[in-house]
């Protein structure tokens, strides 16, 4: 039975010493018993958009893990749309500093009876090439899948609730999720798993397992994301891949720490 650890929003810079102990808890927790493949669902870095040091801390921690990594790019790694990041839009020069490090930001991995596809959530809606791209990518990655079941991982969820719902700054834009169709559509899709709202939940829809990854570095308070459901302890997910559905379970080690984005806001991000 095939296995995925998926590591989120563990937020790293040099300019500070925050959560990398929870990520190093996580690695000691899967090294006698490694998983066949670790996806990074984004937000590797505090500030990799901006800054080349947070960006190769990120990558040599996440590398460090004892299995073949995917790692998928997040806001915070090469910015976003510009209605949620307009001094940090998706662009050239950030999608080259990524692929340095980190490799092209989406793949397709097949494991024993499975197909993973990871996506750039954070190029979609922006127009840049890389959207169109990724667009043929899904396409071809969903055609030729075959009989196998299909995991999906990306950094923003397609959707929080409804396929339908309007714009917000929690998940794919309403006019990029046309392109997530043959994915999203296909038969053997069992699971669809991100990260970005760090939050831990997970709801299935007919025969997919919708999952919110919790984040390896902070929280927010509650009222910033009103009506949005998840508990906001700290961990890592382990996604086990059986014949026709996946077993997730939450890794939260011992000594993991929870930290409120407020209290470390001059470490993290000064207002």
């Amino acid at each position: 039975m095939p296995t995925i650890l998926q590591l989120s929003d563990a937020h790293l810079s040099p300019r500070n010493g925050l959560f990398r102990a929870n990520l190093e808890r996580v690695r000691q927790a899967v090294a006698a018993d490694p998983p066949d493949l670790v996806v990074a669902t984004g937000d590797l870095s505090l500030d990799g958009a901006d800054r080349e040091p947070d960006m190769e801390l990120a990558a040599a921690l996440h590398r460090a893990f004892p299995a073949p990594l995917l790692a998928l790019p997040g806001n915070h790694d090469i910015g976003s749309e510009p209605r949620l990041q307009p001094k940090q839009p998706v662009d050239d020069a950030r999608l080259d500093r990524w692929r340095r490090h980190l490799g092209p930001g989406r793949g397709v991995v097949d494991l024993p009876g499975w197909r993973v596809v990871g996506l750039n959530s954070e190029v979609m809606g922006t127009g840049h090439p890389e959207e169109a791209a990724q667009a043929a990518f899904i396409a071809e990655a969903a055609a030729d899948a075959g009989e196998r079941r299909i995991a999906l991982f990306l950094h923003k969820p397609p959707f929080l609730a409804a396929a339908d719902e309007p714009w917000n700054p929690w998940s794919v834009p309403p006019e990029a999720r046309a392109a997530l169709a043959p994915l999203l559509g296909h038969p053997g899709l069992r699971l669809v798993a991100s990260g970005h709202l760090h939050l831990h939940h997970q709801v299935r829809r007919g025969q997919v397992e919708h999952v919110w990854a919790p984040a390896l570095s902070f929280y927010v308070k509650p009222a910033d994301q009103a009506g949005i459901p998840g508990g906001r302890e700290p961990g890592a997910l382990l996604h086990r891949l059986h014949a026709d559905h996946v077993e997730t379970v939450r890794l939260a080690p011992a000594g993991m720490e929870a930290v409120l984005i407020d209290t470390v806001q001059d470490q993290t991000y000064p207002r």
